[in-house]
């Protein structure tokens, strides 16, 4: 019986299609999961509209801030963003994929893990552009005037993609899902308060703050700001610590990730 005879020929797809196949299967996953879409979209919106509300901060011990607030409100709240969507919703999904053993059901397909990852890491990126055109339009409504560079932006934001990632892919593949999901949540809203997205860094102890601006949201936050409301042409310093944290937790997330 010739190789004619079977249609469609047996086979994997190509690696292209694969990835563009998983891909789409994420995002449509991520945006059928209400909770994720609360995480990722709702609730960046949402601070975004009371923390450059005046009225809002006005008898609060948040104070005011250096500059116009929405200019330090809307890169902090990208940062966040970014969180939600590339470390918490992420390790989330994936710890409890890796629970219900779908994970382990991929493996036995055509589908490479190389291209499982990708398909992730694509879908993150494709929610953070949602992310960005949805908080950045509130923004602008609200007053806020961008500058600076946009390939920083995009390094800046790559950069702390990968590490965030790293760091979910960390915790969902190390710990059971019941943990991932309490820890998960739990480090969101440490980040929140800690990496200078509410208030700035100055507002702690000095010894505290300079411990504290080595933390990726804050790196990420910080170095936004540097570009969106300062028009710095590179931070540096936040694109380093935002690297160091991905080769850290993406290599440690290699080593430890167990798919069962």
């Amino acid at each position: 019986m010739s190789a004619e005879t079977f249609t469609p020929a047996p086979g994997a797809a190509p690696l292209p299609r694969m990835l563009a196949a998983q891909t789409a299967m994420e995002l449509r996953l991520s945006l059928r999961n209400g909770e994720q879409v609360l995480l990722t979209l709702l609730i960046p919106l949402l601070l975004t509209a009371l923390l450059v509300a005046e009225q809002f901060l006005a008898d609060t011990s948040l104070g005011e801030v250096e500059g116009r607030r929405v200019d330090f409100v809307v890169p902090g709240v990208l940062a966040l963003a970014v969180t939600s969507a590339a470390f918490t919703g992420l390790a989330i999904g994936t710890g409890f994929e890796r629970k219900y053993g779908v994970l382990k059901r991929l493996g036995a397909t055509a589908l490479p893990r190389s291209v499982l990852l990708g398909g992730k890491a694509l879908a993150v990126l494709c929610v953070e552009l949602v992310q960005v055109v949805l908080v950045g339009g509130l923004g602008l409504a609200l007053g806020w005037r961008p500058h600076g560079s946009v390939p920083a932006v995009l390094a800046l934001v790559v950069a702390g993609t990968a590490a965030f990632a790293g760091l979910g892919l960390l915790m969902a593949g190390t710990l059971r899902a019941e943990a991932t999901l309490a820890a998960a949540n739990l480090a969101w809203f440490l980040l929140l308060f800690l990496g200078g997205v509410l208030f700035p860094l100055s507002r702690f102890p000095a010894g505290l703050a300079a411990v504290l601006e080595y933390l990726p949201t804050a790196a990420l936050s910080d170095g936004l700001r540097a570009v969106l409301r300062d028009g710095v042409a590179l931070p540096v310093q936040s694109l380093l610590t935002l690297l160091a944290w991905a080769v850290v937790a993406l290599g440690a997330a290699a080593v430890t990730f167990k798919w069962e």
